[in-house]
């Protein structure tokens, strides 16, 4: 058997969430394998909306086994807080939710750090969640951090101790007040600890191949997206962890001849939360429609999102380095409401010439999107679940993308509801 792989293709917020809860029933196994509580993975079903942080979005089916990989960072209070929210639906997370021993741990001055260090940059900031992940993420690859499986040992609270002084003298160094923030917070955050403890805690690197050797189906849901990624995305405005397929093999301790499918999700525009450069960005009237029709506002943050057209240059770069094999367009029907729709195609540089590469730094080198522009189909998608009965400008518009992509879209989502999707045989798409 091999791994599949979920994951975004533009600046996260793709409706991830969605769609692994939608293929959920396909796996025996969904597993995350990178980043923390600063993704919100929001699933909507018999009009109850829910957001997930850290958990897996295959908890809401009680034959699937979730697991919180090694890549993960991982908060305990959310963690509590997300158990605790779940608690109504009787849903068995003691048997069906797995926590890797190997997933880090973020404390609550990583938090603190991650304010004082956004404080600092002034005009400057990223546009970070503040929920820690940077500096925990730091620690990790400076051999500092703690673990999940540290929470086990007896000398966990002198560890803790330790790293906690630590961090305090680079808060001491920023003149970042912490007195009055840290005790509450130490004090569910050991509350939470204990509350952990109940949870099985895995080494999941072997849960995950045995149950390929098993001939078990295992789906990897990544969290944030391919232009977040530390390495390939819009550097320095990122996150701190591998978001591309890669990201599953060391996230989750599988080799890279174990990937199979790779999903790509991408909204029929674009999004960003925070800052960062964003070449499609629609500043004015049309980018607030789009935001109040699509409801862009964070799921973990609430901020509103910066929206503008889909930027094929942008999206080929991530199709390239993930490897994807299938593309999931998300959101169409907020287009619905316009009556001609833009798709970015090339970038023209300063000196007047056309690329459809991604530069070294979009932070530094300006580039001017050139558009293709296409009829809006200004008609509901509600109740369409044939991809036969979509309006022909919305065929149009999926048959341009998939002939520039040179990949089929094999589902198109029309609304935040499970059941708000159309689907088609991969055999047929590019017929």
């Amino acid at each position: 058997m091999k791994v599949d792989v979920l994951l975004g293709l533009q600046w996260g917020d793709e409706g991830k969430g969605k769609i692994v809860d939608v293929l959920a029933p396909r796996y025996q196994v969904v597993a995350r394998f990178q980043g923390g509580p600063n993704a919100g993975h929001t699933l909507e079903f018999d009009g109850i909306k829910h957001v997930l942080h850290q958990i897996p979005s295959g908890i809401f089916r009680s034959d699937i086994q979730n697991i919180i990989g090694n890549g993960v960072v991982l908060d305990p209070i959310v963690f509590k807080k997300e158990i605790d929210n779940l608690a109504k639906y009787n849903l068995d997370l003691i048997s069906n939710l797995f926590v890797s021993k190997k997933a880090s741990l973020i404390l609550p001055t990583h938090a603190l750090l991650d304010a004082a260090y956004e404080r600092s940059k002034g005009d400057s900031k990223i546009g970070s969640t503040l929920r820690g992940i940077g500096p925990t993420y730091q620690d990790k690859i400076a051999r500092l951090g703690l673990r999940v499986g540290d929470i086990l040992s007896p000398r966990f609270a002198d560890k803790y101790k330790k790293l906690v002084d630590a961090h305090k003298v680079i808060l001491d160094f920023y003149s970042f007040d912490y007195a009055d923030l840290l005790p509450a917070a130490e004090e569910n955050f050991f509350a939470a600890i204990e509350f952990m403890k109940q949870f099985t805690l895995v080494d999941s690197e072997y849960v995950v191949n045995d149950a390929l050797t098993e001939g078990k189906t295992v789906l990897a849901e990544g969290a944030q997206g391919s232009l977040l990624d530390i390495d390939f995305g819009s550097y320095p405005f990122v996150t701190s962890s591998t978001t591309m397929t890669a990201g599953a093999c060391t996230g989750l301790g599988i080799a890279p001849s174990q990937v199979g499918e790779v999903f790509g999700i991408f909204k029929a525009y674009c999004t960003r939360v925070g800052s960062g450069p964003f070449p499609t960005e629609l500043l004015e009237e049309t980018g607030e429609k789009m935001r109040q029709e699509g409801r862009e506002f964070g799921a973990t943050t609430g901020r509103p999102r910066r929206c503008g057209w889909l930027d094929l240059p942008a999206l080929k770069y991530a199709i390239m380095i993930n490897g994807v094999t299938q593309l999931i367009m998300m959101k169409v029907d907020v287009l619905t409401i316009f009556d001609s729709i833009k798709v970015c195609t090339d970038y023209r540089l300063p000196d007047g010439s056309l690329t459809n590469h991604l530069p070294y730094d979009l932070c530094d080198e300006t580039v001017t999107p050139v558009y293709k522009e296409f009829a809006g189909w200004q008609q509901s998608l509600d109740g369409i679940h044939d991809f036969e009965a979509i309006p022909d400008e919305l065929m149009a518009y999926v048959k341009f993308l998939e002939e520039e992509l040179k990949l089929p879209i094999t589902f198109i989502s029309t609304g935040p509801d499970r059941e708000a999707l159309i689907s088609r045989e991969t055999s047929a798409l590019l017929s």
